[in-house]
C-alpha cells in the first residue's frame, strides 16, 4: 500500500532471464483486486507480494492455485483488520478526501515503516519511501484504503494451500511482526520462513539479501521440477 514498483528497484527480481510483472494495486474491494490480476497476469506465475500485496497473492493463490507455481510473502498478515486498524484506514480517507496527499500520509508513518534508527541514518531510503507515496498518488491510495476494509481472514483457509511458499519477515517490523509470520508458516505445509534484520519495508532495506533469498528459492523450484 502507498508503495510501487521502486519498492523492488534494486533486489534484481528480473534477473537470469526471469521477468519481474509489477502489476498496480488499485482495485477498492480485494475480490475485484484478485480478478483483475487473475486477467492480467500470464497462465502461471510466481507470486512475490509485500504487506497488502502478500494478502492479494494469498487471496488469488486460495481463489486459483493451479495458477500459482510458488508463493512469497513478504512484511504482511493473514488475520482479519482489527477495529483499530479499520479506524486507521476510515481516518486516512477522510483526510485524502479534505485534501491531504499520499505523500504526506507516508510521512507520517516513515518512521513505523522503516524504524527509527534507518529514519536517523538512512535518508536516501526515507526520501525513496516518500516518493513512493507521492507517486502512487491520492486516487490510487484510496481505492488501496477501501480495499483494506474489504479484507477478511485469510488464516483459517491457509491449510489448503499446496504450492511452495517462502514468508520473510522482518525482524524489526512494528506494523506486521515476526509472529504474523510464524503464524501464516504453521499453516502451509512446508512453508520455509526466513527473517531478515529488518523494518517493514524490507525489499527496500535489505535488496541484496532479499532479492538473493528469493532467486534461491525460485531455483530451488524449478530444480525441484526438473
Amino acid at each position: 500500500m502507498n508503495c510501487t514498483a521502486e519498492l523492488w528497484a534494486d533486489a534484481g527480481l528480473d534477473a537470469e532471464g526471469v521477468r519481474a510483472i509489477r502489476p498496480t494495486l488499485d482495485r477498492p474491494a480485494l475480490g475485484a483486486q484478485v480478478d483483475a490480476l487473475l486477467s492480467e497476469l500470464p497462465p502461471h506465475v510466481v507470486i512475490v507480494g509485500h504487506s497488502l500485496g502478500g494478502i492479494v497473492g494469498m487471496a488469488l493463490a486460495l481463489a486459483a492455485p493451479h495458477r500459482v507455481a510458488g508463493l512469497c510473502l513478504v512484511s504482511t498478515n493473514a488475520k482479519a483488520p482489527t477495529d483499530a486498524q479499520r479506524a486507521g484506514w476510515r481516518e486516512w480517507i477522510a483526510r485524502l478526501d479534505l485534501g491531504a496527499d499520499a505523500r504526506s500520509l507516508q510521512q507520517d508513518i516513515i518512521e513505523p515503516l522503516l524504524g527509527a534508527r534507518v529514519v536517523a541514518e538512512r535518508p536516501d531510503l526515507v526520501g525513496r519511501a516518500l516518493r513512493m507515496g507521492a507517486d502512487t498518488g491520492e486516487v490510487a491510495l484510496r481505492a488501496q484504503l477501501e480495499m483494506q476494509l474489504t479484507r477478511v481472514d485469510l488464516l483459517s483457509r491457509l491449510p489448503s494451500l499446496r504450492m511452495p511458499t517462502l514468508v520473510v519477515s522482518g525482524i524489526d517490523d512494528v506494523i506486521c511482526p515476526p509472529s504474523f509470520h510464524t503464524e501464516i508458516v504453521t499453516r502451509i505445509d512446508g512453508a520455509r520462513l526466513v527473517s531478515l534484520d529488518a523494518g517493514h519495508l524490507l525489499p527496500l532495506e535489505r535488496p541484496r539479501e532479499f532479492g538473493d533469498l528469493v532467486r534461491a528459492w525460485r531455483a530451488q523450484q524449478i530444480r525441484t521440477a526438473a
